[in-house]
């Protein structure tokens, strides 16, 4: 990879938190806002709006398609149908429990191919080609990265059953937000410095004074 292809850490950063916000953070601040307004049914429709606005504002503009976006549109598409069809709220809120123990069975099984599933989303925060997925480094990187995010989605399935059994439907909403936001912040510190330390490892950083 050629020295102006090399982005500078503060970039990556960038496209972190763009993704993260637009496929996570955002549609939960409005799936929030609209049930305490309005209704459930308002935020399951306002939630699921946004990332469908997102994936078609990616195409008109002829972005690279995101594999976390595409990721949260399918569960989100297929959690308010279940909602919709059955007419009972709860199994929205259910379903991630299910969800979450999917995805983790999901990473888990990763881990045994040559492609764990970190590795099919890594291109949305940084400008990977074969050359540098293949490296040794990198992944390990994958596989232990796939590992972790294993482990944190069984953590979010357990904290979200056990809200759902024992708080109210606003109490569950906001004390799960908050509790998700808090582990799913400390799993992405803890992918971001690692991530850094191969990178620089690799010389895949610019340095902070460098310029392309």
């Amino acid at each position: 990879m050629g020295c102006s292809q090399i982005p500078r850490l503060k970039t990556i950063i960038g496209h972190l938190a763009l993704s993260l916000g637009t496929a996570i953070v955002i549609p939960g601040l409005l799936f929030y806002i609209c049930l305490v307004t309005m209704s459930v049914w308002a935020a399951l429709v306002a939630g699921l709006a946004w990332c469908y606005g997102a994936v078609a504002w990616r195409v008109a503009t002829k972005r690279r398609a995101s594999g976390l976006l595409a990721l949260t549109v399918t569960i989100m598409t297929i959690r308010t149908g279940v909602a919709l069809a059955s007419g009972d709220t709860f199994l929205y809120f259910l379903q991630p429990v299910v969800t979450d123990s999917f995805v983790a069975l999901g990473f888990f099984v990763s881990l045994a191919t040559a492609r764990p599933i970190v590795s099919r989303l890594a291109a949305d925060f940084y400008p990977m080609d074969n050359e540098i997925a293949m490296r040794p480094n990198v992944q390990r990187l994958f596989w232990r990265l796939t590992l972790l995010w294993a482990v944190v989605s069984l953590c979010r399935a357990g904290v979200t059953f056990w809200l759902l059994q024992s708080q109210s439907l606003v109490t569950f909403v906001l004390v799960k937000n908050l509790s998700l936001l808090a582990i799913t912040g400390t799993a992405v510190t803890v992918t971001v410095v690692a991530a850094v330390a191969v990178a620089r490892k690799e010389n895949l950083l610019l340095p902070a004074a460098a310029t392309t």
